[in-house]
């Protein structure tokens, strides 16, 4: 009987110690991006902070009329160097792309962020209420997404008038409607899972559900979709300014420095190209952040952004 026992002892010791060996719980999942998405990120990071911090480190005003002469190269004079030459009014290049950085991606990022506050709640809403409100919050969306986006923008800055509230509300909710459609779609595709469900069984109100359920699960792709976003809105507003409807002289943003410097082309001036360079190195950086983090969750991220 003794050795019974001991062996019994014996064996339920050595299953505590199988127990106590198992590893612990993994840690959380972290996004493991690339070189190229590396370098992306730093771009990415460089120009946010030009927008913080940029207007205190130019070389001048970006009013400042102290070059020579106007679409000039590098040079220096009495006044300081113009690194990237001067505009045509004899304005520091430089210097109003730095402080075009602000305007351009501060009221590109203001507007996507108020799309998703505004898109996220009514598509999540939609989705879990279902019925009349999903009907008739979709008919309006599909109304909105049915026209083009400059001709929306159009009519509301000749109906409005053209200043930065104006630009960031009409942004905001011109792209709030395709922020509602893949918020919707998520939330549909969640609010059909067993954990979901399972929820619902144990007597979860639907606030809860929507907290602590729908929200984290939707969570990766609508930030990944928020980099696509904000492209779309930095391209949004730089068409508007490129057309003399965005940001008004004689404050700066990169869309309508392309267009005030388009005749200096002819001269051999590079004062068009800075701009549309700054623009360019911006979205595409940002492209390649959210096409490396679709990659690494597998490509699933990107089949479901519209």
């Amino acid at each position: 009987m003794n050795e019974n026992k001991s062996t019994k002892e014996e064996a339920v010791l050595a299953e505590l110690d199988a127990f106590a060996e198992l590893p612990d719980a993994p840690p959380k999942r972290r996004i493991k991006l690339s070189w190229v998405g590396k370098l992306s990120v730093a771009v990415v990071a460089f120009w946010l902070v030009m927008c913080v911090i940029g207007p205190s480190i130019a070389p001048f005003h970006e009013m400042d009329m102290d070059g020579d002469d106007g679409f000039m190269d590098a040079h220096s004079n009495e006044y300081g160097t113009f690194h990237l030459g001067t505009d045509y009014l004899g304005r520091d290049t430089l210097s109003r792309i730095i402080f075009g950085a602000r305007n351009t991606i501060g009221i590109s990022l203001a507007s996507t962020i108020l799309a998703y506050l505004m898109g996220i709640t009514l598509g999540i809403l939609a989705a879990v209420k279902g019925g009349w409100i999903d009907m008739g919050i979709s008919r309006i969306n599909d109304a909105i997404l049915a026209l083009p986006t400059i001709m929306l923008g159009l009519i509301a800055i000749a109906w409005l008038g053209s200043s930065i509230p104006v630009l960031i509300g009409t942004a905001s909710i011109i792209y709030a409607s395709s922020v509602f459609r893949i918020a919707r779609a998520l939330g549909q595709d969640i609010m059909v899972q067993d954990f979901v469900e399972a929820a619902k069984a144990r007597g979860e109100g639907v606030w809860w559900i929507i907290r602590s359920e729908v929200l984290p699960n939707a969570a990766m792709p609508l930030a990944t979709d928020f980099g696509l976003r904000l492209v779309f809105v930095v391209l949004f507003i730089s068409s508007l300014s490129f057309l003399g409807l965005g940001v008004q002289p004689p404050a700066s943003d990169w869309g309508s420095m392309v267009r005030e410097n388009l005749q200096g082309l002819t001269y051999g001036s590079y004062a068009a190209i800075w701009p549309a360079f700054a623009i360019a190195t911006f979205t595409i950086a940002i492209n390649l952040i959210v096409d490396d983090v679709s990659a690494k969750s597998g490509g699933s991220l990107a089949k479901k952004m519209v």
